[in-house]
């Protein structure tokens, strides 16, 4: 006869892979809330992020004006369609602005949308074409000076930030949609 205990010993139960969270590194995390989302895990350059971030940011800005600018002074009957490119492009460049603005936040720093240092510090150009054409060819021009203003981003992030990696990512990926749009606007 066999007989049961009533709390049996405890035994280690390991995952199928033997990975263990460091739960001590877990809890110190836990207790440091003046740092918001940075932990000591981070394994970026934070400073360096959140400048390269501020420059994203400037960029984001300025684009979002050239695309208004654009949207509001084209002018012609058959233009309509186009215009409405513009203005749906100025508004994802100010949800890009906006994550952007979010992330710094998130790492500890400031965004910075200074009026004054806005054009200086921005990766694009503003542009006041009047022609419909040059306004479209400008914006081309612009989303694959912000295409590769992100793919160095990137690659100088690298693993050190997954999370800002990932948004900019997605970020670059709108860029180079916006890009084919005024690419197939141009007849290109």
């Amino acid at each position: 006869m066999t007989t049961m205990t009533k709390n049996p010993p405890k035994t280690d139960v390991k995952n199928k892979s033997g990975f263990h969270l460091d739960k001590e590194a877990i809890r110190a995390a836990a207790k440091k809330i003046d740092d918001g989302a940075v932990t000591e895990g981070y394994r970026g350059n934070r400073e360096e992020v959140v400048a390269m971030l501020n420059d994203a940011l400037a960029t984001e800005l300025l684009c979002v004006m050239r695309y208004k600018r654009h949207y509001y002074t084209a002018k012609g009957l058959e233009i309509e369609a186009i215009k409405g490119e513009f203005l749906q492009h100025a508004q994802e460049e100010q949800s890009h602005a906006d994550q952007i603005a979010e992330r710094i936040v998130q790492l500890n720093g400031e965004p910075d949308f200074n009026p004054k240092t806005i054009a200086e510090r921005s990766h694009a150009q503003y542009d006041e074409s009047s022609d419909i054409k040059d306004m479209i060819r400008a914006n081309l021009i612009e989303e694959r000076v912000a295409i590769e203003a992100y793919r160095q981003m990137i690659d100088r992030i690298g693993d050190d930030d997954p999370t800002t990696k990932h948004m900019l990512i997605q970020i670059m990926a709108q860029e180079e949609e916006h890009a084919d749009d005024m690419s197939d606007l141009l007849g290109l």
